[in-house]
């Protein structure tokens, strides 16, 4: 229970909460005015959590940060709710400091708190609650195709430890390859362990159908459809991922905005004057980038302007460079047929 002689002294006053957010609880930091006044741990219950700053701080304004992980938006959520401002972090543009190698809970938490108080963190955007359910599908075609990869090369290393499989051998994994395996199988101990990989791998083939019939529903219904597909090398599930991650573009209110989100924004090394720009910051949202910049490869062989872009940037930056950029050059081409509310504009390669 507060003691009632501090139950004014937070009025007026702005308190920063810093959230280090684990599964069974969260530990705690509120600065105000550049110095700590609480500490403390608590389950990871977001309406508790919003109960007790609401209770410490009363008539204080309140803002909160964490970082973007496995809990999700469920506890921004219930403390805007509360009426508590509340911001989520990209892990990566937490600033670290030269030798600081110590890490734990109530440090993290300290950090995030200070380094809001600062106006030091920038906040991700938040996907409405019907939006993060429409990327499961897409988010979960991704997983398990990655899951399907790791039962490949799994079987691939068994047929490389027995010599089954040649050093020199390139070949893509498939079915047939792996029943020729099994057919000049070493043992009966290594059918069954092939066997095993195998059938894991067949029950994930059965389930990304089960999920592409589901994203080939969802793209029928879904307005934006048309707008992502009608880009040059965007195909079917591409456009999935897009729209789901990115949604009506045009909710970015600059190119700037949408370039931090999907992490295409080239970082930067100042010294005096000069202002050099190198690799990207990967801060942004990694699936985003991963399926512009290989949409960009495709791109490049059909729209004659983002092709002649390229050719001006890679001897200069270098083919990964410019493939960046050209990546950056689609996806504002793609906002711009948002905010226009139109399909996109191709110069096409004769």
């Amino acid at each position: 229970m507060k003691n009632s002689s501090t139950d004014n002294m937070y009025v007026g006053k702005k308190v920063f909460i810093g959230i280090d957010v684990h599964k069974r609880t969260y530990s705690v930091v509120s600065v105000m005015e550049g110095a700590v006044i609480k500490k403390w741990q608590t389950s990871a219950s977001p309406e508790k959590l919003a109960t007790q700053l609401n209770s410490y701080y009363s008539g204080a304004e309140i803002y909160t940060a964490y970082e973007a992980g496995f809990s999700g938006f469920v506890l921004h959520r219930t403390l805007e709710l509360a009426e508590i401002n509340s911001i989520v972090v990209n892990p990566g543009s937490i600033e670290v400091a030269l030798h600081n190698r110590v890490k734990t809970d109530k440090r993290d938490a300290l950090k995030i708190a200070t380094l809001l108080e600062a106006k030091r963190l920038r906040a991700i955007r938040i996907p409405s609650k019907e939006n993060e359910q429409e990327r499961i599908l897409s988010r979960t075609r991704e997983q398990l195709i990655s899951e399907r990869s790791t039962m490949q090369n799994m079987i691939r290393m068994r047929g490389h430890q027995f010599g089954l499989i040649a050093p020199e051998d390139r070949r893509t994994m498939s079915h047939i390859f792996v029943a020729e395996l099994i057919e000049v199988s070493p043992s009966s101990e290594f059918s069954l362990a092939i066997k095993a990989y195998w059938q894991i791998w067949k029950s994930i083939d059965a389930e990304i159908k089960i999920l592409e019939q589901e994203l080939k529903k969802q793209a029928k219904s879904d307005p934006k459809e048309e707008v992502y597909r009608s880009a040059p090398g965007i195909g079917p599930v591409s456009a999935r991922v897009l729209s789901n991650e990115l949604g009506d573009m045009s909710q970015f209110a600059n190119e700037r905005q949408l370039f931090s989100y999907t992490g295409l924004t080239p970082s930067e090394h100042s010294s005096g004057d000069a202002i050099r720009r190198g690799h990207i910051t990967r801060q942004g949202n990694r699936r985003v980038r991963r399926v512009l910049c290989e949409s960009a490869w495709t791109a490049i062989k059909k729209d004659k302007e983002l092709r002649e872009f390229f050719e001006r940037l890679y001897p200069k930056t270098g083919k990964k460079k410019a493939i960046v950029a050209v990546a950056r050059k689609l996806v504002g081409r793609i906002r711009a047929a948002f905010r226009q509310k139109t399909i996109y504009q191709m110069n096409t390669i004769s």
